[in-house]
């Protein structure tokens, strides 16, 4: 469906539900909400001004980082690969998250309690404007705060099986360009996953709900030297988010 038509039919029924609640005594004041899991590519390009970057030259310094990995590491993702690969793509959302993703992040390790980082599981998130409210709960995010989320640096969106159950591409993006508009950031990092598969993204911010974003080849975790790439990946954004808010912290 065209952007254009569709904000048109979003505008129409946001107006049906606001003389419904006007009749039930409701407040009507509220802009429409918009949920990450529900949203779509249409949906997104008839509320921001977004599109894919066709050069992926943006991942050059993030891929091509010397990062080493060690005998142990690679044992050990060769374990995960041999204890999971012939049950990933019968796995459900909550089998492919406890098995397989989470056991990669804990190797990776996110908790950084001197730095105060941490990842949050299932984080409520909430980018409120005039126009309109994206909210919702996100998979995984790393982000600077112990107790609560103070600022997400990086997203993990959608543990699902196949991109056709509940395509996770919009609603990893609905998220960086949250993230980015909360933080008031020129980029932002993420991935989503669909199955055994992993997309890296990086999100830039041309100016205010105007963006580009470009996304990595695939990464088929049940392949070795692909899960390594995998692991140096979230290696090197663990890195960076560590540089990132001590250099803050120095200011």
């Amino acid at each position: 469906m065209n952007p254009q038509i569709e904000l048109k039919l979003l505008k129409e029924i946001e107006e049906l539900r606001k003389d419904v609640n006007l009749l039930k005594g409701i407040d009507t004041n509220q802009p429409p909400t918009y949920q990450y899991i529900k949203i779509k590519d249409t949906t997104l390009k008839a509320l921001f001004n977004i599109a894919k970057k066709l050069d992926n030259s943006i991942f050059e310094e993030w891929f091509n980082s010397p990062i080493v990995i060690d005998n142990a590491v690679e044992s050990f993702l060769a374990a995960l690969i041999t204890k999971n690969q012939f049950l990933v793509e019968s796995y459900n959302e909550e089998d492919l998250k406890v098995y397989y993703i989470i056991p990669l992040l804990n190797k990776i390790d996110f908790m950084l309690k001197d730095e105060g980082i941490r990842g949050f599981y299932e984080l409520p998130m909430s980018y409120v404007t005039d126009e309109f409210i994206l909210n919702g709960t996100c998979d995984f995010v790393v982000s600077e705060g112990l107790i609560d989320s103070k600022k997400p640096y990086f997203f993990i969106q959608e543990f699902k099986k196949h991109e056709e159950y509940n395509n996770p591409r919009p609603q990893l993006l609905a998220e960086l360009i949250t993230a980015v508009e909360l933080n008031s950031w020129k980029f932002i990092k993420g991935a989503y996953i669909t199955g055994c598969n992993w997309h890296f993204v990086i999100l830039e911010r041309l100016a205010l709900h105007q963006y580009q974003y470009s996304i990595s080849q695939q990464f088929d975790a049940t392949k070795l030297e692909d899960l390594k790439s995998i692991y140096k990946h979230l290696l090197f954004v663990k890195n960076e988010i560590i540089r990132a808010v001590g250099a803050i912290r120095l200011r």
